[in-house]
């Protein structure tokens, strides 16, 4: 189980995101964001090397808050083959030294062990407290696979809203990006989905809220 350390980080976790979110196609704002962090929650590494974390955090910059889902994972080193895309920034840990800090789309680690979340192999984390599970995290999931060592992503686009990682036999995995309140139940799940991820997230005036997450889909092949 991932160990959460009370120490510090330069730069916060804010910081990073402040700087970066601006330069994603599924930013909303106009200038740069005012966050505040309105959730998410933790998976772990099999191999303990990999920090993965998702995030929920609110932009109140603009004429309504505009809450977005980061997954993201904190490494030890450069991911290789990376692209510069894919980076977020580094911090200094004051435990763990140096830390690179990816958007966990780009990361095959945080893409396999959402679909085990997905499958129910694994448990969502809490985001604060170690080896704790975060029971308001949902999952469904029908049919057979694919196990993640089947789920090669062969492409990673991010749209206005959300990101879709496309892998072989139609089967894709889309990340809602801007999140909007709503049922998270299978019952709410588009046409062709065979799994989801949902969970809750506060709104500005304390209100909790939830929604999807991410979903699993197997959309035929033209």
């Amino acid at each position: 189980m991932a160990v959460i350390h009370a120490t510090t980080l330069k730069p916060t976790k804010g910081e990073l995101l402040t700087a970066w979110l601006p330069s994603r196609p599924w930013y909303q704002g106009a200038g740069e964001p005012q966050l505040t962090r309105s959730g998410g929650f933790r998976l772990d590494d099999p191999q303990g090397e990999v920090g993965i974390e998702f995030i929920v955090v609110t932009d109140t910059s603009g004429t309504a808050p505009v809450a977005y889902l980061v997954p993201l994972t904190y490494r030890g080193a450069p991911l290789e083959g990376a692209g510069d895309d894919a980076l977020v920034g580094t911090m200094e840990h004051g435990v763990l030294g140096r830390r690179w800090v990816y958007d966990g789309c780009h990361d095959p680690v945080l893409v396999a062990q959402l679909l085990a979340l997905v499958e129910g192999r694994v448990r969502a984390q809490d985001q604060n407290v170690s080896d704790t599970p975060d029971p308001e995290v949902t999952r469904s999931f029908t049919g057979a696979g694919p196990a993640p060592a089947d789920f090669a992503v062969t492409a990673t686009t991010d749209g206005a809203e959300a990101t879709e990682l496309s892998a072989l036999h139609g089967t894709k995995l889309h990340l809602h990006r801007v999140l909007q309140p709503g049922p998270d139940a299978p019952a709410s799940l588009p046409e062709g989905a065979t799994g989801h991820v949902g969970g809750p997230w506060q709104l500005p005036d304390g209100t909790r809220v939830r929604g999807l997450f991410a979903v699993l889909q197997n959309l035929p092949q033209a």
